[in-house]
């Protein structure tokens, strides 16, 4: 059986690597070629204005509707998996600059240089103590951007280490955090939303 291989934006600069909870369903991939109209210099025949092209701009990736659920686990949504994308969308620490990331899933670079232009999420489920356990990106849209060579390249095999390390950090978070719930029959319930389907365990 294929192992599943997670979609990563990893850092080039001093900001968490980001990790998606469940992959994309879709990437929506756009480049604009920009023109300048020059409305008095039209084609004598058939009078069409004259189009000068001015440049390409970057690419830009949308993807939408990107889920984020730890019910299971009781853990706070937003300090687990959303903070890493309001970092993103925050100055760089040193820098007057949003973080740099690669977009990578698998052995396949999307954008080898990109930012966050727009985060836009909501949360959408809260146990009885008003934690938030499910959260929904509705749109995150990255930006091409120049790609500066970092000192020191880790290849792939290096990003995928860095990327398992995360991953082990946040199953001992989860772990801990789970097999203290065990321990209390008093469970909180969420308000008026049924569970979810899928344990934050299968996440890895």
């Amino acid at each position: 059986m294929t192992q599943l291989v997670k979609a990563i934006l990893k850092c080039q600069d001093n900001a968490p690597d980001i990790i998606f909870m469940f992959n994309p369903k879709e990437l929506v991939f756009e480049r604009v070629v920009q023109i300048a109209d020059n409305p008095g210099s039209r084609d004598n025949k058939t009078g069409v204005p004259k189009i000068s092209f001015s440049h390409t701009k970057p690419y830009q990736v949308t993807i939408n509707n990107i889920l984020f659920d730890t019910y299971e686990a009781g853990l706070n949504v937003v300090t687990t998996f959303i903070d890493p994308f309001r970092k993103a969308v925050e100055f760089a620490q040193g820098k007057e600059s949003p973080p740099i990331y690669k977009f990578i899933w698998g052995d396949q670079i999307y954008l080898r240089s990109c930012f966050i232009e727009r985060l836009n999420y909501k949360l959408t489920m809260f146990l009885s103590d008003g934690t938030p356990v499910r959260a929904v990106i509705d749109s995150l849209i990255l930006k091409e951007t120049e790609y500066s060579k970092p000192s020191k390249s880790l290849g792939y095999n290096g990003i995928k280490n860095q990327a398992s390390d995360t991953i082990d950090r946040v199953r001992r978070e989860i772990d801990s955090l789970d097999n203290r719930k065990k321990t209390r029959n008093n469970r909180k319930l969420p308000i008026g939303i049924n569970p979810a389907r899928n344990r934050i365990n299968n996440y890895f």
